[in-house]
């Protein structure tokens, strides 16, 4: 794809790019002196940062590269990820968002099983923790592929090698920095991937001649079905609702950004503002496939590669170094955001309640330790499940099995008993990740299994129940 000279251009500028963010990690270092500096950035985001973190960690490796060959291969039915993340946005922001704010507020939350543990005991910590391991670690994972790919494609490197180099690089990286170098980064990512997905859509409609000569080309190939946003089965509409849309509701990550702007207006702002710009980017990116699939006659490819074959195509080389910078911005700005909300259930959950002498240099120590944690796990299902989009719907779907129907009626509805919460946890997950390991027998997803017997147990366990210290915890929470 690329020639010998130009492999070591893209190599210089991976390198120093990988430099310059590190620099700023250990400058950030310096400024990141508390736990929840490292963990919730101080609870001080003003609007603008709070913007692009949120961009950042919501438009990855998988959007640019997964979105994209989605988009190439199956068409504009791919759009219905993006419907159904925007009806998930505008329910939390409307619904879920000031409660969370309001509860992280007063009890200074560093995780959302610090909520599971005020709502139902303790003991909710432990399902917390498992449900968000396997999620966020099959995501940090999967932008270690994503990197993987890039050092691939760009230096020739072997897939597996690849994947160590990547996963090493991001873990130092966050290691060092915690949650405010991330934010800090994000702000200088997020701009770059926002301007080069616009630039390259831009470019793709220029080249492939509008959408009158790509329709034209479309059914020339009998394949206009591919140009229908309707191209797609109930099925998977409900997956991607059940799973990437649903999963907003109890993201760490997004839960932590919430607690971590300063004040109820900022969060509120920045997350509606932070999230139509990543739906529409995200859009424009599954658009981007199907246009380069039908406009750019990019002949036989392996559509694992149309994100490199695209800007080939539509840029001299001095553009697709951006470009390349561009999809790495996207890659990191989302694997440290994952990182931090991995190890910060790690940390605050398995760790600080069994720690006699919580000092902040202590628990700043254990939270480093945790990424190490994180990405071992990370670096191991990396290897282990294929295919990036894959990789990230098993793993919030171990989440939203476990934790969805407890935090969300939790939220809502006083009479859930903590042996009902913890059940509906324990059924979720477990349920869901025995149909996994199973090989989705019948042809059913795991969510499909885990989230109603999840809500069943929860409903039945509430009215058979009646849990004294649960009253006591809810007082308490008011």
């Amino acid at each position: 794809m690329f020639n010998t000279n130009e492999k070591i251009v893209l190599g210089l500028v991976i390198l120093i790019y990988f430099i310059a963010l590190f620099a700023l990690s250990l400058y950030m270092k310096r400024k990141t002196k508390t736990y929840e500096d490292y963990n919730v950035a101080g609870r001080s985001v003003s609007i603008f940062p709070l913007i692009l973190t949120f961009v950042g960690t919501g438009i990855g490796g998988a959007t640019l590269l997964g979105y994209m060959e989605n988009g190439y291969s199956l068409g504009m039915g791919e759009q219905w990820i993006h419907i159904t993340m925007l009806f998930a946005v505008i329910i939390l922001s409307l619904f879920l968002l000031k409660p969370i704010r309001e509860l992280g507020e007063k009890h200074n939350m560093i995780t959302v099983g610090d909520y599971t543990a005020l709502r139902y005991g303790e003991k909710a910590r432990i399902p917390t923790v498992i449900s968000f391991l396997f999620s966020y670690c099959a995501m940090t994972g999967m932008q270690f592929a994503a990197i993987a790919s890039i050092l691939n494609l760009t230096i020739g490197l072997n897939m597996t090698l690849g994947i160590l180099i990547g996963w090493a690089l991001l873990t130092v990286k966050t290691y060092v920095g915690g949650l405010k170098a991330v934010i800090w980064q994000d702000v200088i990512q997020g701009t770059i991937l926002t301007l080069g997905i616009i630039l390259l859509f831009i470019m793709v409609l220029r080249y492939s001649g509008g959408w009158q000569d790509i329709s034209e080309s479309a059914g020339t190939a009998n394949q206009s079905d591919m140009l229908n946003p309707l191209n797609i089965t109930p099925g998977e509409i409900m997956i991607y609702l059940l799973t990437l849309a649903f999963y907003q509701f109890i993201r760490q990550d997004v839960w932590q950004r919430i607690w971590a702007a300063k004040s109820i207006k900022t969060a509120r702002s920045g997350y509606w503002i932070s999230m139509i710009i990543a739906v529409a980017l995200g859009s424009i990116v599954m658009t981007i496939g199907v246009f380069s699939r039908f406009g750019l006659n990019l002949g036989t490819i392996d559509p694992t590669l149309v994100y490199y074959n695209v800007i080939e195509n539509v840029f001299p080389f001095s553009i697709v170094v951006i470009m390349v910078i561009a999809l790495l911005a996207a890659v990191i700005s989302s694997a440290d955001s994952f990182f931090i909300a991995g190890s910060s259930s790690i940390v605050n959950d398995l760790i600080r309640p069994n720690v006699k002498h919580k000092t902040d240099k202590k628990m700043l120590v254990y939270s480093r330790f945790s990424v190490l944690i994180v990405s071992a796990i990370a670096l191991v299902l990396t290897l282990t499940i294929p295919g990036l989009v894959n990789l990230m719907v098993t793993g919030t779907a171990m989440s939203v099995s476990g934790l969805l129907a407890p935090v969300i009626f939790g939220l809502f509805w006083k009479k859930p008993t903590g042996i009902a919460g913890l059940s509906a946890m324990w059924t979720g997950l477990g349920s869901a990740v025995i149909w996994q390991v199973l090989g989705h027998p019948f042809g059913v997803h795991p969510i499909m299994v885990g989230l109603p017997l999840s809500t069943a147990v929860l409903l039945i366990m509430t009215v058979l129940t009646k849990d004294t210290e649960n009253e006591s915890l809810l007082m308490k929470a008011k």
